[in-house]
């Protein structure tokens, strides 16, 4: 698709009130069934055409599938930041270490007028195709259940969940009236300002190369950085009150976005996705803080983490790269009407996710995760998903795999699962042959 690749510039600078919008743990359970009978089939979406034949390996496959999103040439916005505000962006300024080239622009709206920007810019930058291909790859892989729809799930969660923005390309940003500034209203705009201020210094639309060449696991590391940032120091802005004690304050954040019940239309494995960058980042911007002060957050600004694993693990920020896993075309040994479906990177953020779906298997499974990346094929009526990971060294590998084999046993195929040293692939697929076709097609491929 990528949703991931079209979204992030779009929404940078969300803020999710997830304490607000949710609450308690949903019970996992699982993984979702890869198919379903009479009406509710009917329902899903339908398995996308697609041109026959397949691109030279995995990254050829991602570029050849990739949506850019359309160039926009928007306006710098106009106005002036309200004097309530002011106050606050003195106190980001003070918690983040830099000044402002100018106080941003704010506008002020109600609800309805959120939900309005927000599915027009939704509607310009998604691409319905694009969501298709790859719900069938991941209803395929389990991760989301026959009848989720991410065009669907995706429009959903940005509608209704929203309360501001921070929009690097008009450099305004916008936020709900509510009458006036409770914890929640200063914190959120306190978030907002801080992209507003990372934006001024270290120039926020750097992360459309990513979101338009359909990196995504690199993409999803920067936001982390990103929305980390701006969660970090909102909190440490409004914890310039003494009657706040920040690290109470940092971890309720913590727990708050990491938790709660997705809201209707929106599976459990996406909405863990979309919470992810605050949640982590936020862990990751404070050991940057702690460690090296602002200045080793500006120098991840300078510098992106390229992987998941280096937010989740910042040890590992900025010199474990990593490591590029080749996924061969099986379309010329799957049959003449076989073509590339969907194709993506994921990382140890992506894998634990989908471990995490599964009561009884540890999300832990996925540590020391060194690449990874999954290719899907259709026909047309039936759908191969090879999904092959590397690891650090091959008893992670050995873990990974037999976490898989358990998250994986109940369903109907199961998936076939291998390794060989510090490589580990699983075939996902619609029906058993299919399974074994492609099997017999990775051994004469390679």
């Amino acid at each position: 698709m990528n949703a991931s690749r079209r979204r992030l510039a779009s929404v940078v600078g969300l803020i999710i009130l997830v304490g607000c919008t949710a609450g308690g743990g949903g019970h996992r359970g699982a993984p979702q069934t890869p198919s379903r009978s009479g009406a509710a089939a009917a329902a899903a979406v339908a398995i996308p055409r697609v041109t026959p034949g397949g691109a030279p390996g995995l990254h050829g496959a991602i570029a050849a599938l990739c949506v850019t999103p359309p160039t926009t040439h928007r306006a710098p916005a106009t106005g002036a930041l309200p004097p309530d505000l002011v106050s606050i962006a003195q106190q980001v300024e003070q918690a983040r270490g830099h000044r402002y080239n100018h106080y941003p622009p704010a506008t002020e709206v109600s609800n309805a007028q959120m939900d309005r920007r927000l599915l027009k810019n939704f509607r310009q930058t998604a691409s319905r195709e694009a969501d298709d291909r790859r719900t069938v790859a991941w209803r395929t892989i389990g991760v989301i259940g026959a009848d989720d729809d991410l065009y669907r799930a995706y429009r959903s969660f940005t509608t209704g969940q929203v309360v501001g923005y921070y929009d690097p390309e008009t450099g305004d940003l916008v936020y709900l009236g509510s009458g006036g500034f409770g914890f929640s209203e200063r914190f959120t705009l306190a978030h907002e300002l801080t992209h507003a201020l990372d934006d001024q210094i270290f120039h926020l639309r750097r992360l459309d190369p990513l979101t338009a060449h359909c990196m995504d696991e690199r993409a999803q590391a920067a936001l982390g950085l990103v929305e980390g940032s701006a969660q970090y120091f909102a909190a440490v802005a409004v914890a310039q009150n003494p009657s706040i004690d920040l690290g109470d304050l940092l971890k309720a954040i913590a727990e708050s976005a990491g938790s709660g019940t997705p809201p209707p239309g929106v599976p459990q494995f996406v909405f863990d996705q979309q919470l992810w960058p605050y949640s982590a980042g936020e862990s990751f911007v404070a050991s940057l803080v702690g460690s090296g002060g602002t200045a080793a957050v500006d120098h991840a600004f300078r510098r992106f983490p390229v992987s998941t694993e280096q937010v989740i693990d910042p040890s590992t920020y900025p010199g474990d790269a990593p490591v590029p896993v080749s996924i061969p075309d099986l379309t010329p040994r799957l049959g003449a009407r076989w073509g590339d479906l969907d194709a993506m990177t994921i990382g140890e953020e992506w894998l634990r996710g989908m471990l995490a779906l599964r009561d009884g298997v540890s999300p832990d499974a996925a540590t020391g995760w060194a690449g990874g990346g999954y290719r899907a094929f259709t026909d047309g009526r039936q759908v191969v998903v090879v999904l092959r990971t590397r690891w650090d060294a091959p008893d992670e590998a050995a873990t990974f795999a037999s976490a898989l084999q358990v998250w994986g046993a109940d369903r109907d195929p199961a998936p076939a699962i291998t390794r060989a040293g510090q490589q580990v692939t699983a075939v996902f697929a619609t029906t058993a042959s299919s399974i074994v076709a492609s099997g017999k097609a990775l051994g004469r491929a390679g």
